[in-house]
């Protein structure tokens, strides 16, 4: 077949140039962008470009999965399977992610409460190691170990030339409804019974600066009386408190947080639609921000302000998830510590807990929160405080956290949270001379 003819080819040409590169520098994958959040104060490092592995191979809906190759973008993913009446499993939230991203790190969206996490819809994984060879691993074959230890192991293990994903039928439109409270305790149960509802597509919330929660249980439906858009004039997370209910293209659903990143786009004054209107629908997305937030941070814009204030500022962007008994405690602390809002809620259960270095209780109902802001304050305290309170706080209650952003882990805590025996053992296979970084290395000490 062409399309796997194609992508062979471009497997040989990779594992030359990584086999010219020698045993000299470590490699890292040379990306035009990323969504990881925390900076990287490392030594050089050999460029490995894999981004011609942007291709969706191969779509079986009756099967139910999809081949694609490793740096295709969700955007393009989602555009592909949406032709043939099917969409990934688990689509995260952005649409620039990347396929080996979410596998590599840990993606989320609406449907997690069914599917799981990204990596929990994987059934193989095309994977190159640093010594140039490839290896196919699945759950159940030889290399099982790899299969189960590369999510959240950031590209420290092997890099994912091409994935496939498992994906589920779609209908024309997505019906919506928002579930108001003011009541935590009230919002977490209604939101696990609509997770215990097979008639239920997607579940996430939005816990807002006043108290209020919005929780959004959503369904596909073959037809709608009008469709929402969200772009220019209405913007997504402000309708949820203004409509009961809603209905959108599919399409328009999958990205409906793309277009103001959630809610960050407010960091630019984009709330102001005669600013959104100069910016134009086009510019309107997370690949926009993305690229205005990286220029922000090299100039430091928003450090200065806060100094020239007499202020200090710590940036906390983080996403954890929590066990849902404990859910309530852990907004309780956010609330009174940390202070930004709103918060995005997703539910995910684990379909299977074999991932070793994300471990999660398999079949238990967690709570992702994610809040992405800073803390200001006029009192100095130690690089990284509120970070760090926000880890003791989730592992207390039984949490984990994604490794996107900065993390602070003393190396025994990390040890105990992300299973690093078994990272240790699966690192002395896959890479015994150690040629690509170490994980702690990498996501706490930012090598």
């Amino acid at each position: 077949m062409p399309a796997q003819a194609d992508h062979a080819a471009r497997v040989r040409q990779v594992c030359a140039a990584l086999a010219a590169q020698g045993a000299g520098l470590p490699p890292r994958l040379a990306k035009p962008s990323s969504n990881l959040f925390r900076d990287r104060i490392g030594g050089p490092r050999a460029r490995l470009d894999l981004s011609a592995f942007d291709h969706v191979l191969a779509i079986d809906p009756v099967a139910g999965w999809v081949d694609v190759e490793a740096g295709t973008t969700y955007e393009a993913l989602v555009r592909a399977t949406l032709e043939r009446a099917v969409m990934p499993a688990v689509v995260p939230q952005l649409k620039t992610i990347t396929v080996g991203g979410a596998v590599a790190g840990v993606g989320i969206e609406a449907t997690s409460f069914r599917h799981g996490l990204v990596h929990h819809t994987v059934q193989e994984l095309e994977v190159l190691l640093s010594d140039g060879r490839v290896v196919i691993c699945s759950p159940d074959n030889a290399d099982a170990e790899l299969f189960h230890a590369l999510p959240n192991s950031y590209g420290t293990l092997g890099y994912v030339l091409r994935a496939r994903l498992g994906t589920q039928p779609v209908k024309p439109f997505v019906q919506a409804r928002h579930l108001a409270f003011g009541d935590p305790a009230l919002a977490f149960d209604a939101l696990a019974r609509c997770c215990d509802d097979a008639t239920v597509d997607f579940v996430d919330a939005v816990a807002y600066a006043d108290g209020g929660i919005v929780v959004c249980a959503a369904r596909f439906v073959d037809d709608a009386p009008a469709a929402s858009t969200y772009g220019v004039e209405q913007i997504y997370w402000h309708s949820l408190r203004s409509r009961e209910s809603d209905h959108l293209r599919v399409l328009d659903y999958l990205w409906r947080w793309d277009t103001d990143w959630f809610w960050c786009s407010a960091q630019f004054g984009l709330e102001r639609h005669w600013l959104r209107r100069l910016v134009g629908h086009e510019r309107l997305n997370s690949r926009t921000y993305t690229r205005w937030m990286r220029a922000a941070s090299r100039w430091g814009l928003a450090d200065r302000w806060a100094r020239l204030r007499g202020r200090t500022r710590e940036s906390v962007i983080q996403d954890v998830d929590i066990p849902l008994e404990s859910a309530a405690e852990f907004l309780a602390f956010l609330r009174r510590e940390i202070h930004i809002a709103p918060i995005w809620l997703c539910p995910l259960r684990a379909s299977r807990d074999a991932f070793v270095l994300y471990p999660l209780r398999e079949r238990a109902l967690y709570l992702n929160f994610g809040f992405w802001g800073a803390v200001e304050t006029r009192e100095p305290h130690e690089r990284g405080h509120f970070n760090r309170m926000v880890e003791r706080e989730a592992m207390r209650l039984g949490g984990i956290k994604s490794l996107y952003s900065d993390s602070y882990f003393t190396p025994e805590a990390f040890a105990q949270a992300y299973n690093q025996p078994a990272y240790a053992a699966a690192k002395s296979r896959y890479d015994p001379q150690h040629r690509l970084l170490d994980l702690y290395d990498k996501c706490v000490r930012r090598a």
